[in-house]
């Protein structure tokens, strides 16, 4: 069960994460003041609602940084340092160069790393939410100096948010990220990248999973070579791992190797069974129902309306629309053995339904 939230919380950083930080603990009533050293970001992160600009009158209670890794160093020590009394986390998502650096800092005792497992291909504090933590992973990395209370305040931050608290390492922690979110970042921009070459005919082929690879490649690349240099051994790796199992491919297809070809497939098949699922649960095996739905406004509305009184709860949704088509497909993902029911509830209602 969370906790009250140490206040007021400074978020220094108001970029995706800061923003979404401050929205969500604003939702909650806690007192928020921001710190950017962009004036336009901190501005917009106010207009929204996120806190208030900080003022030499507030002295905060616990300091989120929400800044870039190469950065993040120096905002944490400064702010030790600033706030004696203050506990600080972050929410960079490269943690053991940044405890390494606070080894020998006075205070690093009152800091414990963090690092939210959601985002988007958007930045800025125009494209943040409140509700972006809600079900995420929230991994927390203190070190051996840590003290409790600044611990318990990491983790009640992140169930405050409504986000799932790991504790682990910092290097396990590293390691983790390169495989479930460095690496697909960048084999979805060397994916996207062969886009360029492409001709437009070939371009017009394209569909919902091409869409599904690539959404990623078009995120912020500044963080991006930012994250992937301060993670570069594990991240490389993971790659030389990857760069195995291309040759695999290759050899498999100069050979006509169906034996290996089929080795990899199943392997992958295998591995997108292993992640976990809504609130960090073990993985189920979802029913997936699948819904024409005509492009007009209301539509989708209806359809949430309609599915909402089937009595059936949305596990996860993602809307299709193809170019050229004049109806999207909803994919409604609800807990199995109740996909046939909520097709039979939407038929009921006029739905083109099924599975």
């Amino acid at each position: 069960m969370s906790q009250a939230i140490p206040e007021p919380v400074l978020v220094v950083g108001c970029g995706l994460i800061g923003t979404s930080v401050a929205l969500a603990l604003r939702g909650r009533d806690v007192q928020v003041v921001l710190e950017d050293a962009s004036a336009t970001h901190l501005e917009q992160a106010v207009s929204l609602g996120a806190g208030v600009p900080l003022d030499d009158s507030v002295v905060p209670a616990l300091v989120v940084v929400a800044v870039p890794p190469a950065v993040a160093p120096g905002v944490v020590i400064d702010a030790l340092a600033r706030w004696p009394e203050a506990l600080v986390t972050d929410v960079t998502s490269v943690k053991s160069l940044l405890q390494q650096t606070l080894a020998d800092v006075p205070g690093a005792e009152r800091y414990a790393g963090g690092h939210p497992m959601a985002g988007s291909e958007r930045s800025g504090p125009t494209a943040a939410s409140a509700q972006l933590f809600e079900g995420r992973p929230w991994a927390v990395t203190p070190t051996t100096q840590t003290l409790p209370q600044a611990l318990d305040a990491v983790v009640d931050l992140a169930l405050n948010l409504g986000a799932v608290p790991i504790i682990m390492e910092a290097s396990a922690h590293d390691r983790a990220v390169a495989v479930v979110s460095h690496v697909p970042q960048v084999m979805s921009t060397l994916t996207a990248a062969r886009l360029n070459h492409a001709p437009d005919n070939h371009l017009a082929l394209s569909g919902p999973g091409l869409r599904d690879v690539t959404r990623i490649a078009g995120s912020d690349m500044r963080l991006w070579i930012d994250i992937l240099s301060h993670n570069a051994r594990d991240v490389r790796a993971v790659l030389e791992d990857v760069r195995v199992d291309l040759d695999r491919v290759i050899k498999a297809l100069d050979a006509a190797d169906g034996e290996t070809l089929s080795d990899v497939l199943e392997s992958g098949r295998q591995g997108t069974r292993l992640i976990p699922g809504k609130h960090g649960d073990a993985p189920s095996r979802l029913d997936v129902v699948r819904v024409q739905v005509a492009d007009r406004p209301g539509e989708l509305s209806r359809l949430m309306t309609d599915t909402g009184q089937s009595g059936v709860n949305i596990e996860d949704l993602r809307l299709d629309h193809d170019l050229g088509r004049p109806v999207g497909l909803a994919e409604i993902a609800v807990a199995p053995g109740l996909g046939d029911v909520l097709v039979a509830a939407l038929s009921e209602r006029g739905w083109t339904a099924y599975r």
